[in-house]
């Protein structure tokens, strides 16, 4: 199908967002990822930086602008937010432990939906809490994907390392123990785009001594269901409005 629209600058400036959904790029970065001209790629950047369609984080790299978050709630359209609370309503209810869905942000991940357990000895993490990309098994799965020379800026300080995110991406889900918070530990699993790429990940977190030492083998397999459900949620949605647009 092609993806052009016949307009060339929109078409260059969707690339230019497109790259930049897979996090943070420096110019460089950015005229590699769009192969696009080095003078393009920075006034199309900059444009899109004065309307806040892209920000730059503390770097100075650009990154998505919160423009488009204002957007998508605006449109009421974020069909993974809107499937994320039943399934991770279900995730603890299966587990009987706290539940929830992250997105990465610059150098952090944002918790956007959650399910508490309702008693007893629970993590809890709010929806719009901000934890760092360096530890927990969230961080791993958002960064096991990456590309290479992203994937090398995220292991720095981080408290796993590369083999850590290759047995990640050979397994399919992650689990940290004690990692980010001592006592806590959890599993994660993620959740695609329908073009395959990572944009959340589905996590449950507890205390050691319910969760165990080796979190996934209890709860590896519900984790990564709990993700499936809301990658095809997302694979239908994009199914259905492809067929719409063709009809």
């Amino acid at each position: 199908m092609d993806n052009t629209s016949g307009v060339g600058v929109l078409d260059k400036a969707a690339i230019v967002l497109s790259a930049l959904e897979a996090g943070p790029s420096t110019l460089a970065q950015l005229v590699t990822a769009t192969g696009l001209a080095r003078p393009t790629a920075h006034r199309l950047a900059v444009a899109l930086e004065h309307h806040r369609l892209v920000g730059r984080d503390m770097q100075g790299r650009f990154v998505l602008g919160p423009r488009l978050g204002e957007l998508a709630a605006a449109a009421g359209e974020d069909r993974l937010l809107a499937a994320a609370g039943p399934v991770l309503g279900a995730l603890r209810d299966h587990t009987n432990e706290s539940a929830q869905l992250f997105r990465r942000q610059g150098e952090h991940r944002i918790c956007v939906s959650a399910a508490e357990r309702p008693v007893g000895l629970r993590d809890s993490i709010p929806i719009g809490a901000s934890l760092t990309m360096l530890a927990g098994s969230a961080a791993q799965v958002l960064l096991a994907w990456e590309e290479p020379d992203r994937l090398h800026r995220g292991l720095q300080g981080a408290a796993f390392n590369a083999t850590t995110l290759s047995g990640v991406r050979r397994r399919g889900w992650s689990q940290s123990v004690g990692e980010r918070e001592p006592g806590v530990a959890s599993v994660s699993a993620p959740v695609r785009s329908p073009s395959g790429r990572v944009i959340a990940a589905v996590s449950i977190s507890g205390p050691i001594e319910r969760l165990s030492r080796q979190p996934g083998r209890l709860h590896a397999s519900t984790v990564i269901a709990g993700a499936n459900k809301l990658t095809e949620v997302l694979a239908r949605h994009a199914k259905t409005a492809e067929e719409q647009h063709s009809a």
